[in-house]
């Protein structure tokens, strides 16, 4: 990753160098959760939906997250293909907007990080049904309860509908709050190999 990293931030020549430096420095001052993302996706009849998820790795490729495919918002993945994200530091009053197309990371990417994750998490996505109807907390706590012990020695595997989604950017727009709503903003657009930057209007 290349670019500008300090100083005016609209001169930066690409956007992964730069979303680097805006996500270190949010990082050292936002007090929670710093890779909270807002991703947008859509159904089959074209309707919006929108969920707070967060963001698990960054590169020239793109932006990676992970869920359970059968959820309302995996199914809307991989049934249409694209979505959309936004991260906003309000702690240092930028944004930062992405949307493209979406593919699955490699299966190696996904267990990778799947076995990084605190145990109680890994069980927690076998026991979860997410998104789909839940008659009580109790039904919720008995199936933890079943895979716990299902897979009280050993390593826990990765559920076959527990993975990885990449969103490679086709554009990344960012934002800094000034005075008077004369907001800086620049947008990268891909362009080839390479990307294409404009300055817009507050």
């Amino acid at each position: 990753m290349s670019g500008l990293i300090t100083g005016d931030f609209t001169e930066s020549d690409e956007p992964f160098g730069l979303f680097q430096a805006w996500m270190k420095e949010a990082e050292a001052s936002e007090p929670n959760d710093p890779n909270a993302m807002a991703l947008a996706t859509v159904d089959e009849t074209g309707l919006p939906n929108v969920r707070m998820v967060l963001l698990k790795g960054f590169d020239e490729n793109g932006f990676v997250f992970y869920t359970n495919t059968e959820s309302n918002k995996g199914r809307e993945l991989l049934g249409q293909g694209k979505a959309a994200l936004v991260l906003h530091w309000k702690s240092l009053r930028r944004q930062v907007r992405a949307r493209g197309p979406v593919t699955l990371v490699s299966d190696q990417e996904a267990d990778a990080y799947f076995q990084s994750r605190p145990r109680d998490s890994r069980i927690g996505a076998w026991a979860s049904q997410q998104s789909r109807p839940l008659e009580s907390r109790f039904a919720l706590e008995k199936a933890v309860a079943l895979n716990t012990a299902k897979f009280a020695v050993g390593e826990i595997p990765r559920p076959p509908h527990w993975t990885g989604f990449r969103i490679a950017p086709t554009t990344i727009e960012f934002w800094q709050d000034k005075p008077f709503r004369l907001h800086d903003r620049v947008v990268f657009s891909r362009d080839g190999d390479g990307w294409r930057k404009v300055r817009l209007y507050p």
